[in-house]
């Protein structure tokens, strides 16, 4: 594929990502009738808000090139977790893993080491 492609690519992943954390962040501020249950199931107000914020810095550490790789992974750690904090309350976590797979995918369209260091296909004689 061409390497302009690529990159076209992966900034659109690599902005739906951010755009989808930035505003999940930001609705676990607003407040509102979900947030105030999501507030319940997770132990109050204070908790909600602090993973509000952990969402935006994650989203932040995500778009500096420096840290991409950080922000990635602690984004994916962040959905996991979320991913079975549904599992246990009985909710479903689809929509988690779909956010999830999309995190990955657009890790490894916009950092290439990645699916090198994962699907090595090495043929050492």
């Amino acid at each position: 594929m061409n390497c302009k492609i690529i990159k076209i690519v992966s900034y659109l992943l690599s902005g739906l990502v951010t755009l989808i954390f930035v505003g999940t962040g930001c609705m676990k501020f607003t407040g509102g009738e979900q947030s105030a249950q999501m507030a319940a199931l997770v132990g109050g107000e204070t908790i909600l808000y602090i993973l509000g914020g952990l969402q935006l810095l994650f989203a932040l550490l995500f778009w500096i090139p420096r840290t991409a790789i950080v922000g990635f992974l602690l984004m994916a750690c962040y959905m996991a977790g979320a991913m079975a904090t549904h599992l246990v309350i009985k909710e479903s976590f689809v929509p988690q893993t779909a956010i999830e797979t999309l995190i990955w995918i657009a890790g490894f369209v916009r950092f290439p080491e990645l699916s090198q260091r994962f699907c090595s296909c090495s043929c050492n004689k």
